[in-house]
Formats: structure tokens, sequence, C-alpha cells
């Protein structure tokens, strides 16, 4: 770990270097081996995630996204205690909003069911990319329920900014205090936002739901930095609004599948010409 990483997660644990060592023989050096001090992991990690959380963009989008979320819930008849185990439970504003809207007219429940983890979907490409970044090797399963069910976007970009420069024992706990503390964000402005209905104008739920995607076009136009990537955003961002306009069913699906394809065949070709000599 280097000397910095090692100062900012543990700063109670700096050694000083006798004088007297360092005239210690080079016989000495060589026959005995100063002993290793392995930190423990764990709370100093989980609190770098917890700050990170509560100083992220993500942490204002997250409040004015289930703000609105709550009052929707109110809207539909739905008690507060069922908005926030939604939100605690689920993690998915999009999969929170289709719940919402389709078990209130009446709609069967297994077209409901379909309907919200067809949305979900786009969370297991996060979990796949993640996980093998912040899990240890041979680290037991059940550790990786929770950080599993705190992967978001927010989750996501986060962790690829900060999580990944911390040492990898330390990176499951990070994403647990960041997540943790995302969710608890959501699940108190579920609740204001629930009580408050009477008081915000009839429009605000909307709104509120609009900054999430604008918030994810943000972060992911931050963070592309490879060719396949940017290529995949400015792809999807052509590709959509034609497919729309047309009138093509199931647009933002071939969006995703049509702009996807041509940014990996992009990637392939740069990395052929890579290697070509």
């Amino acid at each position: 770990m280097p000397r910095e990483s090692g100062a900012l997660l543990f700063p109670h644990m700096a050694v000083a270097v006798s004088p007297v060592a360092s005239l210690a023989p080079a016989c000495d050096e060589q026959s005995m081996s100063a002993p290793t001090v392995t930190p423990p992991a764990g709370p100093n990690a989980f609190l770098i995630g917890a700050h990170t959380a509560a100083t992220s963009v993500f942490a204002f989008v997250i409040v004015f996204t289930y703000i609105g979320f709550g009052a929707m819930c109110h809207d539909y008849g739905f008690s507060v205690g069922w908005a926030m185990a939604s939100t605690a439970l689920q993690w998915a504003g999009p999969a929170q909003v289709i719940l919402v809207t389709g078990l209130a007219p009446g709609t069967a429940v297994i077209e409901t069911a379909v309907a919200v983890a067809l949305s979900s979907v786009r969370l297991l490409p996060i979990v796949v990319a993640l996980l093998p970044l912040v899990r240890r090797e041979n680290q037991s399963r059940w550790r990786l329920l929770l950080p599993v069910h705190f992967m978001a976007i927010s989750v996501w970009v986060e962790t690829m900014r900060v999580g990944t420069t911390l040492p990898r024992d330390h990176r499951i706990a990070f994403c647990n205090g960041l997540g943790a503390t995302l969710l608890v964000i959501g699940v108190s402005a579920t609740a204001a936002g629930y009580y408050l209905q009477s008081l915000l104008p009839v429009m605000f739920g909307a709104a509120a739901m609009f900054i999430t995607p604008i918030s994810f076009l943000v972060s992911t136009a931050r963070n592309a930095k490879l060719l396949m990537e940017k290529a995949a955003l400015g792809l999807g961002l052509t590709i959509g609004p034609l497919l729309a306009f047309g009138k093509i069913e199931f647009d933002l699906l071939w969006t995703g599948v049509i702009g996807g394809t041509l940014a990996y065949g992009v990637h392939r070709v740069q990395r052929m010409r890579s290697e070509t000599p």
C-alpha cells in the first residue's frame, strides 16, 4: 500500500524509525526483516464511504428524487411505511415508480413484477463490472450480499472515482459506507416527501424524478475515459432520439443494443490496430 494511502486511512499508526536501527550492520538487515503491520480493515474505509456519499452530488439528486417519490406514493394511496420499505428494499427509482403506478390501478401482479424486473436488469452489468474491483480473493460470498444490494449508478460512479484508490482490503467497507449513507438519505427523503405532499406543486414529483436520468447522463459523460465509453454515449444520444421520433417500438432497448454493439466494434478495431506492428 502506498505511503500516502496508509497515512490517510490510518494516521494513528505512524511508526518512528529509531536512530539505533539505522546504524545496524548490513548483515543484520539481510538476516532480519521488520514485521509487517496489517492495519485492521473496516471502520475508517466505512467512514470514508459515508463522507463520500454525504458530499456527493448524488446525495442532492437522491433527496429530490425520493421527495418526489414519497409525494407520488401519497397520491396513489400507499402508506408512508410502504413507501419507505420500497426505497429500502428496492433501491431503484425507476423500478419503484413502475411498481407504484402498476399496482395502484389494479394491474395484474405478475405483469407488474415482470416490468419491475426488466427495468432492473440495467443494474446487472454494474454488479458484474464492479464486484471484481472491490472483492478480495477467496472472500466469503455472504459478505458481498450487502454491497450488492447497494449497487446503483450512484454507488458505481463514486466507487470508480474514490473506492478504487483505496487498498483492495478496504473497498467492501467503503462500498458499505457509501451505499448505506445514500440509502438512509433516500429513505429519509421518501418520508419527507410523503408528509410534504400537500405543500408541493403538482408537477414537483415529475420534475424531481427527471433529475435522476439527467444526473446519470452527466456522471456518465464525466467518467467516460475510453474511446468505447465515449462512442457508446455518443451513439446512444444520437440513435435514441431518432428511434423515438420514428415511433419504433422498444426504442430504448434497440438504442442500447445498436449503440453498444457499434461501440464495442469500434473498441475491437482500435485494439487490433494497436496490436498490429
